[in-house]
Formats: structure tokens, sequence, C-alpha cells
């Protein structure tokens, strides 16, 4: 299993026991986790890297899973699991009111956390699958092909392409450094073997390549994929 179809995770709890457990079953399960152990680290690790799911508590110090859920959906719809002793009911309702997708209580087994991540993001994949097009520039991207299509011509893409132009859509406008890109795609992390994926995928897209108008590098940074 490549990285790129391994489920990546952040979790963000106080309880160090909580979070290495979690860890190493996650880990086990061909999974790739980072931890936080509050919101606000939690909101460094997001400026940096994309996760396919947050598992959040509720009782932390500063700044509460529900209040941090709330900031997350500010900008982006990346899935959300509370994982909580916060059993009440109002308390579950407050959890969806924040934005979550999923509400499980403390103690748990983790069979049933498993369980419920992949019913998650089958959920979210299918939605992905059925509603996301893109346009950029002159081309339109539908994520249930591979393929660029204008008025004029369709243009295929490979697989890496395709994985590569789903990671720069994740996010449009921000850049991700080439490490980032390697890991998503699962492929040897060296700055060339980025820079020819890049180089491969700004042909397709772009009218100049000398000067593009969507896919650019930022010097010292990465790259980043503007849509207008």
């Amino acid at each position: 299993m490549s990285l790129e179809e391994k489920k990546h995770i952040l979790i963000v709890d106080d309880d160090d026991r909580i979070r290495s457990l979690l860890v190493r079953y996650l880990e086990k399960h061909n999974c790739i986790v980072m931890s936080a152990e509050n919101a606000q680290h939690a909101e460094d690790i997001l400026r940096d890297f994309i996760f396919d799911i947050l598992i959040l508590d509720v009782m932390m110090p500063v700044k509460n899973g529900f209040d941090f859920a709330r900031e997350v959906r500010k900008n982006s719809d990346v899935p959300i699991l509370f994982l909580t002793a916060k059993t009440e009911l109002s308390d579950k309702a407050d959890g969806f009111e924040s934005g979550a997708d999923d509400y499980l209580s403390k103690p748990f087994e983790p069979e049933e956390l498993m369980m419920r991540i992949d019913a998650i993001l089958r959920r979210r994949g299918l939605n992905l699958e059925k509603e996301e097009v893109f346009t950029i520039g002159k081309w339109t991207y539908n994520r249930m092909r591979m393929d660029l299509v204008s008025e004029k011509e369709t243009l295929r893409l490979t697989d890496v392409e395709k994985s590569l132009l789903d990671v720069f859509l994740s996010r449009p406008d921000h850049i991700f450094s080439r490490e980032i890109l390697a890991g998503r795609l699962g492929v040897d992390g060296n700055d060339r073997t980025i820079d020819v994926q890049v180089t491969r995928l700004r042909k397709k897209i772009e009218d100049d390549t000398k000067q593009p108008r969507f896919l650019q590098t930022v010097r010292g940074k990465g790259y980043v994929l503007h849509l207008e």
C-alpha cells in the first residue's frame, strides 16, 4: 500500500496515554498518524499538512474541541470525529452542531473507532466522486475521471498526474512543499522526482509553461495551484 492510499489522520487530545494508544493502533492499520496535545498545536500542524480525517477530544485546556471544530469548519470540510468522555445527548448535539461527522464516547473499542473512520471516509469519498468538478483555465476536471477536457481536446492523465492534481485541488492556493507532495503521492522524496511530475502536469494545464498562470513555483517553498 502506497503512502497516497493510506489514511492520513490527525489526533488532537491532551491525554498522552490516549494519543499514544491511538497512534500505535492506527499505524498498525495502515494509517499515517500525527498527534497534537491541544488546539493550538493542531492549528500549527494544519498549516503544513493535509489530513483525511481529524479525531478530536472535547475537554482540552484553553480551547475546547467544539470551538476548535467551528474554526476548522470556516475554511475546511475535512471530516471530524469527536472522541470524548462527554456522553450527554446535549454534548453530542453540540458536537454535530460544531461540524462533526461522527461522535464516539469514551471508553471505546479501537475496532469500533476504525469502523467509524472507514464509514466516514467511504461517505466522503462517494460525495467527492459524484460532486467535485473543477475548472482550471480552459480545462474541466472531474475527480471521477483521469482526463482534462476543453472545448477542443481531451488530455489523458497518468495515475501520478491525477494523484498530484488531486492533492493540489484539495487546497487551491495553498503552497505544498516537495516533501509533502512526495508523502501524499508515495514517491521518492527527492526534489528531482517531484519537479519532473509537476513539469509533466504543468505541460498539460498551461498554455505557456515558461510563464505558468495556474501551477506555479514558489521559490524555496514548493508549488501552488491557482484556479483563476
